[in-house]
């Protein structure tokens, strides 16, 4: 397991980034998406917490059949997603994302935003036993200033180019968190697991990178598309978030009955989530439906292993397959017939 804490800071305060945050997933989620691929909005709807309160909860699959090698794509099922599952009582979210074909990973995320330049050392101490006991590697990232892949570069979502009409903030240069004011920060708190012998550092140090290219990049389109929801309301953007969901849903060619977004809360009984942890907790052991049976004979050879990119390399984070897409094994020659 591989916790690392991300604080990436933005020109908004935390209650403006409330809608631009709804807006910049929804919209990000459609541009990334096409004909079987994509992401898939399932579930959509208010969730009661008895710690945290008020929430929405949001499940999605992230379908990657046509990303994977052709041997994989003959054993695994013909639909192959990852899940995804989102608590949002904001300032405070939890993102879990799993994948039947690998019970052994699973990427687990705490968010917290505050009014401030990334200066809160101790802000998930009260959250997290794990923040508690395990050393993890503080990694600050500048939506300005650092680099991204050069295939999802933008011009027009360069924070060092784009400047916001409607708020007059923009042209960031080196250096802006020291001055830039309103600011506030994201932290992210990301413990990885990949319970493979053999394998465990580096495919997790490798997933850690697609996770911070893929905040980077969000977190940029963010503020370049300021203008487009500095003036909504989270009724508006609740509406947009429905709307292009049913777009997106019928984009990637998945007809499901319509997403309801109700402003209406569930009582806290309909759901049993934890205080303050998902309701598919994460684990050390796969679930039981996906353990081996600890009777049954085990082969003294090594397990069949995946071989994955060197992680110090750059990839482009368009989809979660990169972190787990294996390299095709050579085929066993065959006996010859006598």
């Amino acid at each position: 397991m591989l916790l690392k804490e991300y604080r990436i800071c933005m020109p908004l305060t935390v209650e403006e980034y409330r809608i631009g945050q709804l807006y910049m997933i929804s919209k990000h989620s459609h541009e990334q998406s096409d004909r079987g691929e994509g992401v898939e909005v399932v579930q959509n709807e208010p969730f009661d917490d008895p710690v945290h309160g008020n929430g929405q909860l949001t499940e999605k699959r992230v379908y990657l059949n046509s990303k994977l090698p052709s041997w994989a794509r003959a054993v695994v099922p013909k639909i192959f997603y990852v899940t995804e599952k989102a608590w949002n009582y904001y300032p405070y979210t939890i993102t879990e994302y799993t994948c039947s074909f690998l019970p052994k990973f699973s990427i687990h995320i705490e968010t917290k935003y505050e009014d401030n330049k990334g200066c809160n050392d101790n802000i998930f101490d009260s959250e997290s036993s794990e923040a508690k006991d395990l050393e993890r590697e503080v990694c600050f990232i500048d939506i300005a200033c650092d680099e991204i892949p050069e295939r999802y570069y933008k011009e027009s979502e360069d924070p060092k180019n784009f400047k916001s009409e409607k708020t007059g903030r923009g042209l960031l240069k080196e250096g802006w968190r020291d001055y830039h004011q309103p600011i506030m920060c994201s932290y992210k708190l990301v413990t990885v697991k990949f319970e493979v012998w053999g394998l465990q550092t580096r495919v997790e140090q490798f997933v850690h990178k697609v996770v911070r290219d893929i905040l980077l990049i969000g977190h940029r389109q963010a503020f370049a598309w300021v203008d487009e929801w500095y003036d909504m309301t989270m009724d508006e953007v609740r509406e947009f978030e429905r709307a292009t969901q049913e777009a997106t849903n019928k984009k990637i060619g998945v007809f499901p009955p319509a997403i309801s977004i109700s402003d209406i809360s569930l009582p806290s009984s309909t759901r049993s989530a934890p205080s303050s942890a998902p309701s598919t907790p994460l684990s050390t052991d796969a679930p039981e439906f996906l353990s081996v049976p600890k009777d049954r004979p085990r082969k003294k050879s090594a397990p069949e292993t995946l071989t994955l990119p060197d992680p110090s390399q750059k990839y482009p984070p368009r989809s979660l397959a990169s972190m787990f897409s294996p390299t095709k094994p050579s085929m066993p020659s065959l006996p010859k017939q006598e």
